[in-house]
């Protein structure tokens, strides 16, 4: 699948330019005669050269002549689902891209996705592995949040904090490890389920942050107002995770519904950062113009260097630094309101 993300904030830009490009069943390698021949052989004989697959063995009436795959394959592979379709077509693409690349040509993409080279039946090694790294950096952010509120600044005799943002940002904080989460089982292996997993934690991060960004930017702190605000969006967004997962995984719609909550976010949060005297707006604007860097290397995609390391895998690793520089400005955040709260009091 041809992922994308809008890099304006660390967990928000999980996955609205994934939302902005359809899962592109059609592409080049696909086409090529050699490799769908390829394939259609191997799912007949099981076999791609001397590369032979247990779960290809059929019997006359079609069943597997030792019984099901997955009682086959090694423990750690068994959960990946790969069949005798999906090797068949990873170990022709293996191929095929090794006689391209003996022509001297370029890699090409395989039913959307780049020709990558699995580890221990890992699809994405390094995107695994990265997206891993995010989870923790937002794990790390939100623990961090949730000590300064707790254990450092000055609770109220309820012991409620005065940070008026504190139960949002822990929505925000688990939803985003969320995010991180389903992106790496989607890394993992790409299957429909993980797909649709990937996408509506996305869209519900997206939207959540969304909500956030408004209820900040305009210091909205009457739970009434709060809620005349979260609610429509809040039904908007569980609408279309609905619609994505149980009507029609409806690509187009996707990508329109996750620009529409990109472009006014960015908005929202740019022209705050532009008019609030807040003391720590640098950092604001150092994720804002970082993400937007960070974008080019999903703009100006390329092939994985050595199978391994494509532009998509190489943004998941600038969004580490911009993660801990966003929960910077949210813990920072956090001391600015309470210390003016705390002035008022006295």
């Amino acid at each position: 699948m041809a992922q994308l993300h809008w890099t304006l904030f660390p967990s928000s830009s999980l996955l609205l330019l994934l939302c902005l490009l359809p899962l592109l069943h059609a592409s080049t390698g696909d086409s090529d005669p050699i490799y769908r021949a390829c394939v259609d052989q191997c799912e007949k004989t099981g076999c791609v050269g001397k590369n032979c697959f247990q779960h290809c063995k059929f019997s006359s009436d079609g069943k597997s002549i030792d019984g099901p795959w997955y009682l086959q394959e090694p423990l750690y592979l068994r959960w990946k689902q790969w069949d005798c379709r999906s090797d068949c077509r990873y170990n022709c693409m293996l191929a095929r891209e090794e006689e391209r690349e003996q022509l001297g040509h370029k890699p090409i993409k395989y039913h959307g996705k780049w020709p990558f080279r699995r580890v221990y039946g890992i699809q994405e090694p390094v995107a695994v592995a990265l997206s891993a790294l995010n989870l923790s950096m937002q794990f790390h952010g939100w623990l961090s949040f949730f000590i300064l509120l707790y254990y450092k600044l000055p609770l109220r005799s309820d012991k409620r904090t005065y940070y008026e943002y504190t139960g949002l940002w822990h929505i925000y904080g688990i939803l985003s490890m969320n995010s991180w989460f389903w992106s790496a089982v989607f890394h993992s292996r790409d299957v429909e389920l993980t797909e649709k997993l990937d996408y509506s934690s996305a869209v519900a991060l997206l939207g959540f942050s969304l909500i956030l960004s408004i209820l900040r930017a305009f210091n909205v702190r009457d739970e009434a107002a709060r809620v005349m605000v979260a609610a429509p969006l809040i039904a908007f967004v569980t609408t279309h995770i609905l619609y994505l997962n149980f009507f029609k995984l409806d690509y187009g719609l996707n990508m329109k519904v996750c620009v529409a909550m990109g472009v006014v976010q960015l908005l929202v949060w740019a022209i705050w950062a532009g008019i609030t005297c807040h003391p720590s707006r640098w950092k604001l604007w150092f994720v804002v113009v970082g993400g937007g860097l960070a974008m080019l290397l999903e703009i100006h995609d390329f092939p994985p260097y050595q199978g391994f390391v494509d532009a998509h895998a190489l943004w998941h690793a600038t969004t580490i630094p911009l993660s801990y520089f966003w929960w910077s400005f949210i813990r920072d955040d956090a001391e600015f309101r309470t210390s003016i709260l705390l002035k008022k009091i006295k």
